[in-house]
């Protein structure tokens, strides 16, 4: 309708109010202002039906294909965020004739696919990938929206992160292993980021020489950039990694065998990482940066602390209530333990009775920083000086009074740990030595390995029988059944705040090879992370 029929409309309703017919002139007023007989229409709710997901997000597509970045992000719940990233599509990623072919829509969601070009300074390559997106109701309009989220425009982008095309910040790198082999994204998916990583930190010092990119750059300082697409390759230069190509494919199988998992192998002898893999919705590196609670897997180093102090011994006295009290606060055992008042701890160890080391850690001369000393000193961690040559957290084991003293030593309470942490607890244990675990080697840029005391050999020799006999006779029987060699293993479940499932942890050893793994909600240590580690040191031989 135009400006002067409105006005005319208008104007004729008022003469008719003049001449009295106040009913039929409330009415058209109302047809004229959109409003209903009681009021302004009401907003709409509920989901939105499938005319308004088409056409919303037609719309939506429409002016993204445009370049009209700002008109694109009024038809999204969040302008401002979707404004920023799609302006940036254009002026910062350099994506030009972008075409957008929705399928099918699947109630509120639709899937799509785009075909670009992306140009730059005279170079220029074809972009092709899929996406989705979701059609809401607006909470204050009413009105069909796309429901805002950053990897609408790309599925590996995520909060904060943008599309940037421009010289590598690095030079590529082809990754080797310790065998030579070229170590891809495209033959281990889960190495992507630590590639990316690698390639960041070490890409000027391994001889290659940069190309033109478009890349996901992260929000997050220490996140590598993710490349999407070369225009014009650089020259990559020879990283050598410690992994191992046949250990690390069999923790990529391994993973992939339950949601959430996160697995790392190490050498013993030497502290090389043979291994890192990650099952993880996320893309989190949880296999080296995770901090979670360890559960029973924490009773290597709480067993240590007990033979270190003199407190017992492996064939020592250990008993196992069927409930321990620290300080007001009850511990129980997993249910069907039965109690044993009679059992050493190498018994206790390999049932992983809790009460039995919630008893003996209140026993002289323990304090509550005996076991901090103990994972500090003898085992390397919680000191924040671990240099494995990209991002990890090397554990927290802090000094904790009251009733998290005695959660500490079955670990739960504060402590925390990842799957590298505990690989390296292993190895440490079974050799008396700690030699803090490294991916690329230290002769590379200098780096300083972080350094510790080690165990006693006394208190080695019998932390390693004991885990022998987990694995032969104890809890981690049934993951570790035929695998030949030298082997032990520890489990343990970790019960975490707001999950209905613990999480699973387990680490073990086969000859020179020890490994670590934690699948999150998996349950008992044996359920999820016991086969993990088995396939993993299966792989070894």
């Amino acid at each position: 309708m135009g400006k002067g029929v409105k006005a005319a409309v208008v104007g004729g309703v008022f003469a008719v109010m003049l001449g009295g017919a106040g009913y039929g002139a409330y009415n058209l007023v109302s047809a004229v202002n959109g409003t209903g007989g009681n009021g302004p229409a009401p907003v709409r709710t509920g989901p939105p039906g499938q005319k308004e997901v088409e056409d919303a997000s037609a719309k939506f597509f429409a002016a993204w294909e445009k370049g009209e970045a700002a008109t694109a992000a009024t038809y999204t719940d969040n302008a401002e965020a979707a404004g920023r990233l799609l302006t940036a599509y254009g002026a910062d990623a350099h994506i030009t004739d972008v075409s957008i072919t929705p399928g099918a829509a699947a109630g509120t969601s639709v899937p799509f696919t785009v075909r670009a070009r992306v140009a730059y300074e005279g170079k220029s390559a074809p972009l092709t990938y899929k996406s989705s997106l979701t059609v809401v109701r607006g909470v204050t309009t009413g009105r069909a929206l796309v429901d805002w989220k950053p990897s609408v425009v790309h599925p590996e982008l995520k909060e904060g992160d943008t599309l940037v095309t421009a010289e590598s910040a690095n030079p590529p790198i082809e990754a080797v292993g310790r065998d030579g082999s070229v170590l891809t994204k495209e033959k281990y998916p889960s190495l992507g980021p630590v590639l990316d990583t690698l390639r960041a930190k070490y890409g000027d010092k391994a001889g290659g020489r940069p190309g033109v990119e478009l890349v996901v750059r992260h929000a997050a300082q220490e996140a590598a950039d993710t490349p999407l697409l070369t225009l014009a390759k650089g020259e990559p230069g020879t990283l050598r990694t410690t992994l191992s190509a046949r250990v690390q494919a069999a923790a990529e199988r391994a993973v992939k065998r339950y949601a959430e998992s996160s697995v790392v192998a190490v050498k013993p002898s030497t502290g090389e990482v043979l291994a890192v893999a990650n099952n993880r919705a996320d893309g989190f590196n949880a296999a080296f940066q995770g901090q979670v609670a360890p559960g029973s897997t924490m009773k290597i180093i709480t067993a240590a602390m007990l033979i270190d102090n003199g407190v017992t011994s492996m064939n020592g006295p250990a008993p196992c209530p069927d409930t321990a009290t620290w300080q007001s606060q009850t511990f129980h055992n997993l249910p069907g333990l039965p109690p044993d008042e009679n059992a050493t701890l190498a018994g206790s160890f390999q049932r992983s009775c809790n009460t039995a080391f919630i008893k003996l850690v209140d026993e002289e001369p323990l304090t509550d920083a005996s076991l901090t000393a103990e994972a500090e000193e003898r085992f390397g961690l919680g000191r924040d000086d671990w240099q494995t040559g990209i991002a990890s957290f090397d554990g927290r084991v802090p000094a904790s009074g009251g009733p998290d003293r005695a959660a500490n030593a079955i670990g739960q309470g504060q402590v925390q740990m990842n799957p590298l942490n505990m690989a390296s607890v292993t190895a440490t244990a079974i050799t008396g030595t700690f030699r803090q675990p490294y991916l690329v080697s230290p002769d590379l840029d200098g780096r300083r390995l972080a350094t510790a005391q080690g165990l006693p050999a006394g208190t080695a020799a019998q932390l390693k029988q004991m885990m022998r006999l987990t694995a032969t006779q104890g809890t981690g029987r049934e993951a570790m059944a035929g695998l030949g060699g030298d082997i032990g293993a520890k489990t343990g479940s970790a019960e975490v705040d707001r999950q209905a499932t613990s999480n699973s942890w387990f680490t073990a050893f086969r000859d020179d090879l020890a490994a670590a793994a934690m699948t999150e909600e998996g349950g008992h240590g044996g359920d999820a992370a016991g086969p993990i580690v088995a396939d993993v040191l299966r792989a070894g031989g």
